[in-house]
């Protein structure tokens, strides 16, 4: 299942908030826009993750869409039992929830609703603030790896 579902393209994204003890996060991969009106996205976070219980207990929380170049934001913020805001640089959304510098878009948001969802939560969040820097292209997965997008093809070339 995972090699066959490996075909589809995602971004990736890195949801972070402010916890008691200071900035929080974590590397999502299962991310998409829910509704429009009212504004809502989801997300879904692996069951075992010790990060979301603690984003969930928070009272809002940032989606931060990467960029091609994060890889290491990926990578840093999948890793258990570390810092991983050690050297990464942020500026706070309007709910006080990091934003990572760089990112091609960030979604501020809370949570309206979980559901069971096998071995991951299945996250509704409400949107409340958003932005996005159309100069920067995504982090995109692809087959178990990294890979970039494409230039787009002018109307009418090949």
């Amino acid at each position: 299942m995972r090699d066959v579902l490996g075909h589809f393209v995602s971004g990736v994204v890195v949801i972070t908030a402010i916890g008691p003890e200071g900035p929080i996060g974590f590397t999502c991969q299962s991310f998409a826009s829910l509704s429009l009106d009212p504004p809502l996205v989801n997300f879904s976070p692996a069951r075992t993750s010790s990060t979301w219980p603690r984003i969930r207990e928070t009272s809002a929380f940032c989606i931060n869409v990467l960029a091609e170049d994060h890889q290491h934001y990926s990578a840093g913020f999948a890793r258990s039992g570390v810092d991983k805001f050690a050297g990464v640089t942020w500026s706070p959304a309007p709910s006080g929830a990091p934003v990572l510098d760089g990112v091609t878009a960030w979604v501020d948001c809370t949570l309206e609703h979980e559901y069971e969802g096998g071995d991951h939560t299945i996250v509704v969040a409400r949107v409340h603030d958003l932005g996005a820097d159309a100069s920067r292209l995504p982090l995109l997965f692809y087959r178990g790896g990294y890979s970039a997008v494409s230039p787009a093809v002018e109307e009418g070339g090949r």
